[in-house]
């Protein structure tokens, strides 16, 4: 095992600097020497094999059992190596990665009853879990980082701020938020805009904060959020925004999502969608973020998306991507996550707070490192809706952060 190991590894890990250390106590490096070195430790012969033969779920595993460890560097260092690699993927291991898009029809199926289990699986976890790491308001999705000292919290107040601006919300327009987490975007834009929001989530736990989030500013009247799916919602919405909820489509549901999308939008409506995208066409879900951590998710790719888009009637009339705001944005979250670590654990077990720190240092190393970004489209159903250049964005963002000076305590209280 211990020559497989040094070959197989040899052959892949051809940057950086990864000692390893095998299960019978034999000792080997890979890589070319360059940057800060990276010891792990293999306990058993079976974390050995299964890495071997299955290396995108089962490392993740090992690392969770205790049965592959990092001695020298974090996990986020050693896959911060593996991850920079000339090839994403081992040659070895290729063969699973057809396998699995082959069926990846399968897996990313997910009508109305898998939607929602698939969700409560992650977003129904412990409440408590995610304010170990996420900023005030608990935007669980790329911030927008205008400066690179901004702060989390001022990253994510960017992020709704930039969000709006696209929209061009006016007061008393009725705004759709699919997918509206914890509230901190429709809470936003009703009480910084005036509009009049409705958010739909399929999390129970998101719900319930929501609602009392939006009584306890007194925003119940204009930001209401219902556990409904987008597919269900009554229209019309002179606007539509949806941030992070398009990963859990699934490949064979984008045409009904976007159509669902186009009946809902008025005739002068604006959607804008943020999502997590991949830059190097149509791929698979990593099979352990499949497993462990989002059931049933996928991140497309344009290549995927336009189509489906173009079939429902719809005009994309703006198109920004992030190229490393969610790696900062993951970076934070990881570091607050570590700082608590230990809460985590008291929270759960050692086992799931591995998992948790493996999933946000992959995650951040899939954009620092390899083909992730986050894009942002802003869509209409016809020409002349919005204006022709994109001064109008910067103009907006400008009055809106106005309207939050002079609303900063109410901001501060809601965050508490």
């Amino acid at each position: 095992m211990d020559r497989l190991l040094r070959y197989f590894l040899g052959q892949f890990v051809r940057h950086g600097v990864l000692s390893v250390t095998t299960a019978s106590g034999a000792k080997f490096t890979c890589g070319d020497g360059a940057g800060q070195p990276v010891s792990v430790r293999f306990r058993t012969e079976a974390a050995e094999r299964w890495v071997l033969l299955d290396p995108e779920l089962s490392l993740g595993e090992s690392y969770m059992d205790g049965t592959f460890v990092v001695e020298n560097g974090s996990i986020a260092d050693a896959l911060a190596i593996l991850m920079d690699q000339p090839d994403m993927l081992p040659r070895w291991a290729k063969p699973q990665w057809l396998l699995r898009y082959l069926g990846r029809h399968i897996w990313q199926f997910n009508p109305r009853g898998r939607s929602r289990r698939n969700v409560a699986h992650h977003y129904d976890l412990d409440g408590r879990l995610y304010s170990l790491f996420l900023d005030a308001d608990k935007q669980y999705s790329c911030a927008y980082f205008e400066t690179p000292d901004a702060t989390l919290d001022d990253a994510q107040l960017a992020k709704k701020r930039h969000l709006a601006a696209k929209l061009l919300v006016r007061p008393g327009q009725r705004v759709l938020d699919i997918g509206s987490g914890w509230g901190g975007l429709g809470l936003y834009l009703a009480e910084m805009t005036g509009a009049d929001v409705t958010g739909v989530t399929l999390s129970t736990e998101q719900l319930q904060v929501s609602n009392t989030r939006a009584s306890e500013k007194n925003l119940s009247q204009s930001a209401r959020f219902l556990l409904e799916d987008y597919r269900d919602i009554p229209g019309p919405f002179d606007r539509i925004v949806s941030v992070g909820m398009f990963e859990h489509v699934g490949v064979d549901f984008y045409e009904t999502f976007f159509r669902r999308c186009a009946e809902l939008l008025t005739d002068d409506g604006v959607m804008v969608l943020h999502s997590i995208g991949r830059s190097t066409g149509p791929d698979v879900t990593s099979p352990w973020i499949e497993k462990y951590i989002f059931p049933g998710g996928y991140i497309p790719a344009l290549s995927e998306v336009m189509p489906a888009i173009e079939k429902a009637g719809l005009l994309v009339c703006d198109m920004e991507i992030l190229r490393l705001h969610y790696a900062e944005t993951l970076k934070a979250w990881r570091e607050r996550f570590m700082a608590r670590r230990e809460e985590a654990v008291r929270l759960y077990d050692e086992r799931f707070a591995r998992m948790w720190e493996f999933y946000l240092a992959a995650s951040e190393m899939s954009f620092r490192k390899q083909n992730m970004m986050n894009f942002q489209l802003q869509l209409t159903k016809r020409q002349g809706v919005v204006p022709i250049t994109r001064d109008y964005i910067g103009q907006e963002e400008a009055r809106l952060r106005g309207i939050e000076q002079r609303a900063r305590p109410r901001l501060q209280l809601a965050g508490e």
